[in-house]
């Protein structure tokens, strides 16, 4: 890794501890004051009242995603559910009531004050079918072909090699395993570049043929992307589907 990626990543992780801090203390988590505002288009309301209403106050509100990867990612009773970058869990807690007692959801962080955060979240909820683990979405610390599905809110965009979380998803992932992640994605690599700061909740977004490119270059198949609302001028929140080939009968 470069100077600048290490620097990128100390950056990125410096400012979910602050929004982990800010939790615990009673405030509410943001992505940061630049470039946009965290508004209607991130966190909290994207849930469902009802899915709210059923967690913890602290997981909804460290909740800094652009989208609500859960109910799009068609879990079932059973699978085993990674989230890439868990922040205060608010995925994993929902994913685990999905998949229920036979099913696991695992997630994983970077940040100490974050998995802190999820772990008094599960504790709270009273999810025994959790786990959090530390680690990056680069290098993810599962055996290959063991999960059933990824998911992921608004947090690819802020990784520093996106070629190896598509790489590390592909393979962690079971044959015949999807994703179903919830990312900013730009509409051009030129609406990405005007957007500048590498920090923000729209840092380093993928353009729609970028994002198709990685993912089939990792070897996923059926990929789907589908935008579900601007967040910035030229950036649009999108629900992305793909799926791990099966060995051909």
């Amino acid at each position: 890794m470069t100077e600048q990626s290490t620097d990128l990543r100390e950056s990125v992780r410096m400012r979910y501890a602050e929004a982990a801090v800010q939790v615990t203390e009673g405030g509410t988590a943001c992505c940061g004051t630049q470039p946009v505002e965290v508004d209607e288009n991130f966190g909290s309301p994207l849930y469902a009242a009802d899915e709210r209403d059923a967690l913890p106050a602290e997981a909804v509100a460290a909740s800094l995603g652009c989208g609500n990867p859960t109910a799009v990612a068609e879990l079932r009773e059973g699978d085993r559910v990674l989230d890439l970058g868990s922040g205060g869990g608010i995925d994993v807690l929902l994913s685990a009531r999905r998949v229920g007692p036979t099913g696991k959801a695992y997630g994983l962080d970077m940040t100490d004050e974050m998995l802190q955060l999820a772990l008094g979240n599960a504790r709270k909820a009273g999810a025994t079918n959790v786990e959090f683990l530390k680690g990056t979405i680069e290098s993810i610390p599962l055996p290959a072909d063991t999960i059933d599905v990824v998911v992921s809110n608004c947090v690819i965009n802020l990784s520093v090699d996106k070629p190896a979380v598509f790489a590390e998803t592909f393979r962690v992932l079971r044959p015949g395993g999807r994703v179903g992640i919830s990312d900013v994605v730009a509409l051009t690599p030129e609406q990405r570049a005007e957007r500048g700061d590498c920090v923000g909740c729209i840092a380093g977004a993928l353009s729609f043929a970028e994002y198709r490119q990685g993912l089939e270059a990792a070897g996923f198949t059926d990929v789907e992307i589908t935008p579900t609302h601007p967040v910035a001028d030229g950036m649009h929140s999108a629900i992305v589907h793909a799926t791990k080939p099966a060995p051909a009968q």
